[in-house]
């Protein structure tokens, strides 16, 4: 199970969200570890300049690119906002061929569709049961697309109230509050293109 899968929100929304985990299995494929977690990286970053962390250095919104390629050991995350960018991605993923396992979520069919592009058969489906219990208890369905974008839940409901008070006072855009609710998900998976979308609609429908 991967922490990229619990992402929630309409089609059209998930449309634009594409994280991409590379992780290496220890003893079995970690010799050289970084240097080709580097290979991995540089490749993810060129389709992208959304997001891309590793979860332990930070991300980019956090630290230096190349302090986060420097201590790459065990994986690296990038995320992608459309269909494109994602299917140039894997194509040169598969040409690279560095031996280290690929994880990519989001809607099924989309991402099949791009793996057959790039001339990938996956070989492996994860689905999301979503959430059971006391579900009263969560926020409302807005926060949690926000919210389920960091599969290791830093990012907060109130951090979310309060760039909504600012974005209301003028104090802050959509897209600056989406890059600073980036900043706690340290492995690079929060999406904050898609987030700023989302805090546009939430900060209009706010009383």
């Amino acid at each position: 199970m991967t922490h990229t899968l619990h992402r929630r929100g309409d089609r059209e929304s998930l449309l634009e969200d594409f994280p991409i985990l590379a992780h290496v299995a220890k003893g079995h494929n970690d010799e050289n570890a970084n240097e080709r977690l580097r290979k991995i990286s540089e490749i993810m970053m060129k389709h992208s300049d959304l997001n891309f962390g590793d979860g332990v250095v930070g991300n980019k919104y956090t630290t230096s690119i190349d302090n986060i390629l420097a201590h790459l050991k065990v994986g690296t995350h990038t995320v992608f906002k459309d269909k494109e960018s994602l299917t140039s991605c894997l194509k040169e993923l598969k040409e690279a061929d560095a031996g280290i396992s690929v994880v990519v979520s989001g809607c099924f069919d989309v991402v099949h569709e791009c793996c057959k592009e790039a001339g990938i058969r996956w070989h492996l489906t994860e689905y999301s049961l979503g959430v059971h219990g006391n579900t009263d208890l969560l926020p409302p369905e807005p926060y949690l697309e926000i919210l389920t974008m960091c599969g290791h839940a830093m990012v907060a409901k109130n951090h979310v109230d309060h760039l909504i008070r600012q974005i209301k006072k003028g104090n802050i855009s959509y897209e600056d509050a989406g890059r600073e609710l980036a900043k706690p998900c340290l492995c690079g998976i929060f999406n904050p293109l898609r987030a700023a979308k989302i805090l546009r609609k939430m900060a209009g429908n706010a009383d």
